[in-house]
């Protein structure tokens, strides 16, 4: 879509004539002006990570996945990982399970917390979660029918918030035909949107993502299709788009220890020709620092050390030392230590775009 305008990009104006692909994603009652999402990422998008985010250009995020199950069940280690503060807004929760009725109750509860999105988990593909002959997850992509009832009930549970849909390509299929019966049928039940990752649950994160079997999903549908998968630049991102006519690209793995991404990404899709923009050292260890301090302010001192132990190497993979710092960090004791530790790293060469989507 051809677009001659002037618009002020994080704090760069860009004046002129370009084909922007990145439109508002309007989901019920919530606009977003940006296509570009942070997914939930078990064990990763906490708290911290997503304040960094924020701070770095990141418009909307989701919690870690939680289980509906223990939602309804009050589990405190699930209610802690539901934990928010004002400025992290707008924000999604997702739910996994597969009994009807259970996700229901949970939808209707993550409405009362004040969520802004409820998500419905159909693409985790770990065994813990699509296991057995009712798993949840992924699994429910060889059971349509299964995910269907789950589609209606929880809609009709949610009465404000938008409901949306994260899936895979398929179980095993890779050509989507698994993934366009599903989003058909939680178009049908009143969800707002779909997300589709463009890998099977039997691939996992091996291979590379499809995103032409995307855009059969998006043929196949009138609500707004979000492509997801092997996004680490914003070409990526574009070329994702083309690719499959998805209407917003929703980040994963290459955003780890890489919040420069999402300001990369947002430029790459408003028509922006610059060059990716690429921190300096110093400004790559400072936000490392960040986070730390955000770990320990919102997760306590015990929590943050376990968690800096696989944080921390994010930031600086690619450069040289990195596996002499990862060591070290992993074997430190306390966020004492592993702010030295962080403090005292300087590597003999600048980083690079390669590096940081490494």
């Amino acid at each position: 879509m051809a677009r001659k305008r002037s618009v002020r990009l994080y704090g760069t104006d860009i004046v002129g004539p370009w084909y922007t692909l990145s439109m508002p994603l309007r989901l019920k009652g919530l606009t977003l002006s940006s296509g570009v999402i942070q997914s939930p990422m078990a064990a990763c998008t906490d708290l911290p990570f997503r304040l960094i985010a924020r701070e770095k250009g990141l418009e909307f995020a989701y919690l870690e996945m939680v289980s509906a199950h223990a939602l309804v069940q009050d589990s405190r280690k699930t209610l802690e990982l539901m934990k928010s503060i004002p400025v992290d807004r707008p924000l999604g929760a997702q739910l996994v399970g597969c009994d009807p009725d259970i996700m229901a109750e949970a939808a209707a509860r993550v409405e009362d917390m004040g969520f802004d999105l409820l998500d419905l988990n159909l693409g985790c593909p770990v065994p813990k979660i699509t296991g057995g002959g009712d798993g949840a997850g992924s699994a429910l992509l060889a059971r349509p029918e299964d995910a269907g009832r789950i589609f209606e009930k929880v809609v009709k549970a949610v009465k404000r918030i938008p409901v949306t849909v994260k899936m895979r390509l398929g179980f095993k299929d890779a050509t989507g035909a698994e993934a366009v019966a599903i989003a058909r049928r939680a178009q049908d039940a009143g969800v707002c949107a779909v997300a589709v990752h463009g890998r099977t649950r039997e691939q996992q994160y091996s291979g590379v993502a499809n995103w032409k079997a995307i855009g059969l999903v998006k043929a196949a549908l009138s609500i707004p299709v979000i492509g997801n998968g092997d996004v680490r630049t914003g070409e990526d991102a574009r070329r994702l788009i083309e690719e499959s006519g998805c209407d917003a690209v929703m980040l994963g793995r290459g955003a780890l220890g890489n919040p420069w991404l999402y300001r990369n990404v947002a430029a790459v899709l408003a028509g922006s020709k610059e060059p990716p923009y690429v921190p300096g050292f110093a400004e790559r260890k400072a936000t490392l620092l960040r986070h730390l301090e955000l770990e320990v302010e919102h997760e306590g001192e015990r929590l943050a050390s376990r968690n800096m132990k696989r944080i921390a190497p994010w930031y600086f993979a690619g450069l040289p030392g990195a596996a002499k710092f990862r060591n070290a960090v992993c074997t430190s004791e306390d966020t004492g230590t592993m702010r030295r530790l962080i403090e005292d790293f300087s590597p003999s060469a600048a980083p690079s775009e390669a590096s940081l989507s490494a």
